[in-house]
């Protein structure tokens, strides 16, 4: 049986992924930032006070490896972990405002990355792809 790569959306989606991580590491490296930080952000950014748990079911990673990440993080002064005010088993995830300062720059770095990656591609073209991307992660999500 032959296997086709270059038909393969796994193998594809993966180097793709692989090459965004690259060039985002490029980017926000000087920022002191790692690829698996800059995701972690993102959530943060947009939800201060997440449990670990939460931030691994939204970023759909291991526990060890989000565990590893946060330990990164709080060594780096991104973060700190506080007491869940209802759940003494639970620590809550808060920005630092080290972190919180680095949130337009780190964003602008991968806005820079995606609009690299783009454009070569129709304003339909983008917004087919992408909404292509998100049904497929909705696909894979819910099996």
């Amino acid at each position: 049986m032959r296997f086709d790569k270059t038909r393969s959306a796994g193998f594809l989606t993966n180097h793709l992924a692989r090459l965004f991580a690259h060039h985002l590491q490029a980017r926000i490296g000087p920022l002191g930032l790692a690829p698996a930080q800059f995701m972690t952000l993102l959530e943060l950014w947009e939800t201060d006070g997440l449990t670990q748990a939460e931030l691994v079911t939204r970023l759909d990673v291991e526990q060890a490896t989000m565990a590893n990440t946060l330990n990164r993080m709080a060594r780096d002064g991104l973060i700190d972990r506080v007491p869940h005010p209802e759940d003494k088993r639970a620590r809550l995830v808060r920005l630092t405002d080290k972190a919180k300062a680095l949130e337009g720059p780190a964003k602008a770095a991968a806005q820079g990355i995606n609009a690299d990656a783009l454009a070569g591609l129709s304003e339909a073209d983008r917004e087919r792809f992408l909404a292509t991307l998100n049904e497929i992660i909705g696909t894979l999500r819910r099996r």
